[in-house]
């Protein structure tokens, strides 16, 4: 590892109780947190995040987070009602820049979620998350509280795979850390660089490209270490994360996603064949399925007209 890393480590990893949430009130003074929960069909689990996020970080005279907003992303089941019910603002990705029609994947929900949202950092959770705990949020925006150079924070956590221990975060050990360590030495320190939970100035976010789908993560860390440096970039332990696993397939179309949002920073050039062909026993044997990897990115919110006349409203 480069020392640069290693005093990077040193400087800016910490714990979720490191800031206690008094203290963090007490820190915010003007600023405001937006929190935004992106879910396709989490019925399961986002009333329960909601719950806890408003009971413990919205409660009271002072609250830490000021608002808290669940992306729908096209759910087929009761996301949106369940996530309503539990006292969540509930917005529909198509309802969002309707001039613009929206594609499939987590990165344009999170991309459309800076035009319905206000605050000055914004908190991104995945909706599937078991076990849910306060830290998750608390954690991530404490640093951009109280470190007025740092402006992007992810959770670093445990992952269980079932009763396995540590064994979580396939794509992860097997695609993003080694492209990483190879091609973005400076990142080799992010112990979960692919996790759905980070908090980020908006100034910066609205400045960065969003890869449409499972690349938003790996994007968002890379451009934002070109754009603000390593020493902008915090992470934070906030204990174990409990989620909803994939089957293989969806993780290699995840991974083929990652592999091209990189490719594309490394390169900007062009794929021979952006698509991956996998493989599902059928009556006749193995069958063939092919499927589009994901090419698309959104530019800079800030160059988006929808946006900019909002903030000058």
């Amino acid at each position: 590892m480069l020392q640069e890393v290693e005093r990077w480590l040193a400087r800016r990893s910490w714990s979720a109780a490191d800031r206690p949430v008094d203290a963090l009130v007490a820190a915010k003074k003007c600023a405001q947190v937006s929190v935004v929960l992106p879910a396709l069909n989490e019925e399961a689990t986002v009333g329960r995040i909601v719950s806890v996020i408003r009971r413990e970080l919205m409660a009271g005279p002072a609250p830490l987070v000021d608002e808290l907003v669940v992306i729908d992303s096209g759910s087929t089941d009761r996301t949106g009602e369940v996530a309503a019910a539990a006292g969540a603002r509930v917005v529909h990705r198509d309802d969002i820049l309707p001039r613009l029609p929206a594609v499939p994947g987590k990165g344009e929900v999170l991309w459309r979620s800076l035009l319905v949202t206000s605050g000055d950092i914004v908190c991104f959770v995945d909706a599937d998350l078991k076990d849910f705990s306060a830290d998750f949020v608390s954690g991530i925006v404490g640093p951009l509280l109280t470190e007025p150079q740092v402006q992007f924070v992810k959770a670093m956590y445990d992952r269980p795979l079932g009763d396995e221990p540590g064994q979580g975060g396939r794509v992860t050990e097997l695609v993003a850390r080694p492209l990483l360590n190879l091609h973005w030495p400076l990142l080799a320190g992010f112990v979960q660089p692919l996790g759905g939970e980070y908090a980020v100035r908006r100034s910066l976010l609205e400045r960065l490209p969003f890869p449409v789908g499972y690349g938003v993560e790996l994007g968002l860390l890379v451009d934002a270490l070109h754009t603000v440096g390593l020493d902008a970039l915090g992470q934070v332990d906030v204990g174990v994360r409990r989620h909803r696993h994939q089957d293989g397939q969806a993780l290699g179309r995840m991974a083929a996603a990652i592999y091209r949002t990189a490719q594309l920073r490394l390169s900007r050039g062009h794929l021979v064949r952006p698509a991956l062909t996998q493989f599902e026993r059928g009556e006749g044997g193995f069958e063939p399925r092919t499927h589009a990897v994901d090419t698309e990115e959104r530019p800079p919110m800030r160059e988006m007209a929808e946006y900019e006349a909002r903030r000058a409203a």
